[in-house]
């Protein structure tokens, strides 16, 4: 197989893994043993890597990761979402992680997008125009 025909393969069988649009662990799971029972082995480890890629990328694009500094209520995670939600037109769940090096603010990351509203950045972007 070639790169592009396992890339293309890989995003068939995520269409396959989405039930209302979010990824289905059962339907995973079904793919999964579609694959081992239909393909050669020396098939699937180019596949499998192209599928769990692809899964991941789409289960990122269903998470808000909120790094914060400090303490974070549960209803300011869940507002954070919910403004990301509203904005990209999907929903978007919140992950909270602490990180102490942010010194204040926040930084959300959902699939590839990254909205930084941190003092860090704020800091060296105040440097930058002093320079």
């Amino acid at each position: 197989m070639s790169a592009a025909s396992v890339r293309a393969e890989a995003k068939r069988l995520l269409a396959m893994s989405l039930e209302g649009g979010v990824v289905s662990a059962d339907l995973v799971g079904a793919v999964l043993a579609a694959l081992t029972k239909s393909r050669a082995s020396h098939q699937l480890r180019p596949l499998l890597r192209a599928y769990l890629a692809n899964v991941r990328r789409e289960l990122a694009r269903g998470e808000a990761r909120i790094e914060h500094a400090g303490p974070l209520a549960a209803a300011d995670a869940d507002a954070i979402a919910a403004h990301f939600s509203k904005v990209l037109g999907r929903t978007v769940r919140p992950v909270a992680r602490r990180n102490d090096a942010l010194l204040g603010g926040f930084r959300v990351r959902v699939g590839d997008d990254v909205t930084d509203l941190t003092a860090s950045l704020r800091l060296a972007n105040l440097a930058k125009s002093l320079s």
